[in-house]
């Protein structure tokens, strides 16, 4: 299995302005000179972390999904971030993941965070899901569930890499750090965290500490208050030896996880 090429774009996002972002973002990846194979954007990365989605949602047709689309095939490698989506009636957080060839696969947010209210104007996603990308088995999660172990279990090398994306607030940014580094850990996985920068319309501020963390914890990105754009390969090398020389994973308490 070959080392994986992995983009993440760490950066301020202009406040409901979803055609704004997208130009952003346009220019961001278009700079992008290195070979990769996949492009991580933070969450929400069309209007910031809003709780105003009447406004703001649009379709798995809309301009949003088009334009993951069509970069995708630009720079012939996948994309993934979230974007507001309305669907039968309910607004999403929702992941999308687009590659090269025009395929799409979704993650909506498993846990809404309640102290924004999010609970009240999304709902609930109830299943994770996997993508493969040149034999890497990915799972991508949304901000509040990195506080979720169980959620976030990684039975039985079932995924190679994790994904968080996220609008982490810079006051609990040591907590963010902390269970990136965890989840790496426990997991015996890559970890790749994307954040944004900047402040929101909430006036709430965004310190990035966008991280790419090996699967014996290791920091191998790391950047705070800055916008970056960084390019890291994922070692497969690495991910084999933490696995078998120190193969904690078959000890796992796998039959107890219960998923509903």
């Amino acid at each position: 299995m070959q080392d994986l090429k992995t983009t993440i774009i760490q950066t301020e996002l202009v406040w409901e302005d979803i055609e704004s972002n997208l130009a952003g973002f346009d220019d961001k990846i278009d700079a992008v000179m290195d070979d990769t194979h996949l492009i991580v954007l933070p969450e929400m990365f069309t209007t910031g972390f809003s709780m105003n989605p009447a406004g703001l949602a649009q379709n798995m047709q809309g301009s949003s999904v088009k334009w993951m689309i069509e970069k995708s095939r630009q720079k012939n490698a996948d994309i993934t971030g979230s974007i507001i989506v309305r669907e039968n009636g309910n607004f999403y957080n929702r992941l999308i993941w687009t590659n090269p060839r025009g395929e799409i696969f979704t993650y909506d947010k498993r846990h809404l965070f309640r102290m924004a209210g999010e609970e009240k104007v999304y709902h609930a996603g109830r299943q994770n899901i996997t993508v493969e990308l040149h034999g890497w088995k990915i799972r991508p999660f949304i901000c509040y569930d990195l506080r979720f172990p169980v959620w976030t279990r990684n039975i039985e090398n079932q995924y190679d890499a994790a994904i968080f994306i996220a609008n982490w607030p810079e006051r609990r940014s040591e907590h963010w750090k902390l269970l990136l580094q965890a989840r790496a850990v426990e997991n015996q996985c890559y970890v790749i965290g994307v954040n944004r920068v900047g402040t929101d319309g909430n006036g709430h501020r965004y310190s990035g500490d966008s991280s790419i963390i090996d699967p014996f914890g290791h920091i191998i990105f790391q950047k705070q208050n800055k916008a970056v754009t960084y390019t890291a390969d994922l070692s497969y090398e690495t991910l084999k030896n933490a696995r078998e020389t120190f193969p904690v994973w078959m000890d796992a308490d796998n039959d107890l996880i219960r998923f509903k």
